[in-house]
């Protein structure tokens, strides 16, 4: 399942995704992966969520981003759940239509069993038609 937080930069959520994070560790038996565009937020989440600095990997394309995730659900057979905050940024696909990218995601999650939650920096509005039943959080 692929669910999004939505809203305008700087309206909090990043917040919202770490509070959810922080606690979804308590809940699930499973692995959780949180992908970022730097270390910022490494003090804020538990210390059992594997946090990855996406800039780190030269990431140029959403493609090249998917082949990322899948790489890290190839090596992590526990993986449940990935986080990724600024997924516009991280996935490079910033002024682009996002709806190819979650698609895949939706795929990736039904073979192997891997929830995804994403920070989109959109305001509700502005989301392809499809994107809108996966809003989770709205700001």
């Amino acid at each position: 399942m692929v669910q999004l937080i939505v809203g305008n930069k700087g309206k909090g959520k990043t917040k919202q995704l770490l509070d959810k994070v922080n606690e979804s560790i308590k809940e699930i038996s499973g692995n959780i992966v949180y992908l970022d565009k730097s270390t910022k937020h490494m003090y804020e989440l538990n210390n059992k969520i594997r946090l990855i600095d996406v800039s780190q990997f030269f990431i140029e394309n959403s493609n090249e981003f998917i082949g990322f995730v899948c790489g890290i659900i190839s090596q992590d057979h526990d993986l449940q759940q990935m986080y990724f905050d600024s997924f516009l940024k991280i996935a490079n696909l910033e002024g682009a239509d996002i709806t190819e990218t979650v698609e895949k995601l939706e795929k990736i999650s039904a073979e192997f069993k891997v929830d995804f939650i994403l920070s989109v920096s959109m305001d509700e509005t502005e989301l392809p038609a499809g994107m809108k039943e996966k809003i989770i959080v709205s700001l």
